[in-house]
């Protein structure tokens, strides 16, 4: 590598190879590493909602970011199929938050009136006017419904073809199955497998705190949550919008894949499936939508969400060290937002 400053990318999902795609833009020379194959961890297997109105409760600096970074995404999916050629499901249909009990209503209410305040948009529908948005969805025993009109849903799977092929055509350097273990940070650069560099950015997920450092304190905690997934074949327009019902969520693609998730679960680096929970994913799902309930399950997949006790996003005590991990169930969401910050510290 020459011609420029040379940095090193931790990680190749979706936020590694965004800031490694982003800084190459910007003249850097990158390296960009991966333990397994480029976007097959937590980018592969989430499901890609774009919602601050589901995430989001109270004004916070993580709060302003998720917005910040919504505001972003038409611009970033825009650029990456140009680029890339590749086509995007990407699509501004809002959601729909559901409430089946006076108490659900009272709290949906509660929150609405908070973020009203923070600038995320909702607004009360009749169950009358709640089925021309998703015509399938249960009305029976309904409190109540808020429709955001601001969420949307990408494929991250799609993103990360994309995300590939513009980082090659960048020049960035892509080494898969190359797992970084030690990162040693001394005399202003960041030494990677023998080979120096002006900087590191680690950006490996529930993996990043397995990484030793030496010349800097030891790298924040993650962990993997583990989330199951399930997927049904149903024809286009059965779900238009994202529908919320507690911790369920639905939506659906542009192929007609219909995916409901998730549980969350302290379950190490444990991959397996289990059916009881995809069973009780789809006795939830199909309490918002009926129509699920003669339907054989078409897939069951797990992901391993990078857990960690705060988003840790910036320079790693004033070294060529940056930190890009911890998003947890945002990492979609906050793709453009993240690698923005981490250039501009840059």
């Amino acid at each position: 590598m020459s011609g420029g400053p040379v940095a090193a990318v931790i990680g190749g999902g979706i936020i590694g190879s965004t800031v490694a795609w982003r800084m190459a833009q910007r003249g850097w020379r990158i390296a960009l590493f991966e333990k397994g194959e480029l976007g097959n961890e937590a980018s592969w297997a989430g499901a890609g909602m774009l919602s601050p109105g589901g995430e989001v409760e109270e004004r916070s600096p993580f709060a302003d970011l998720c917005r910040h970074s919504r505001s972003l995404y038409g611009a970033y999916v825009e650029e990456l199929v140009c680029k890339s050629g590749i086509t995007i499901d990407y699509r501004e249909c809002g959601a729909i938050d559901l409430a089946y009990t006076p108490v659900e209503w009272t709290l949906l209410q509660a929150r609405a009136a908070v973020q009203q305040t923070i600038g995320i948009r909702s607004r009360e529908i009749s169950p009358a006017r709640l089925q021309t948005f998703s015509p399938y969805v249960r009305t029976e025993g309904l409190a109540g419904a808020l429709f955001y009109p601001d969420d949307a849903i990408v494929d991250p799977r799609e993103i990360m073809q994309a995300l590939r092929i513009v980082c090659v055509k960048q020049g960035v350097e892509i080494s898969e199955h190359t797992p970084v273990e030690h990162i040693d940070v001394r005399s202003g650069q960041a030494e990677i497998n023998g080979r120096p560099y002006d900087a590191a950015i680690v950006a490996a997920g529930a993996w990043s705190d397995r990484i030793e450092v030496s010349g800097v304190p030891s790298l924040p905690a993650s962990e993997p949550l583990k989330g199951h997934l399930i997927g049904f074949d149903l024809q286009l327009g059965a779900c238009p919008t994202i529908l919320r019902h507690g911790h369920t969520y639905l939506l659906q693609r542009g192929t007609g894949r219909l995916i409901a998730g998730s549980s969350v679960e302290h379950a190490g680096f444990d991959r397996q499936i289990s059916p009881s929970i995809a069973g009780q994913l789809k006795r939830k799902a199909t309490a918002v939508l009926p129509v699920l309930e003669k339907l054989e399950t078409a897939d069951v997949w797990t992901g391993l969400r990078p857990g960690a006790q705060q988003l840790h996003l910036g320079r790693w005590h004033g070294s060529p060290l940056f930190l890009a991990y911890g998003h947890f169930r945002n990492g979609i969401l906050l793709a453009p937002a993240s690698a923005e910050r981490i250039v501009a510290e840059m």
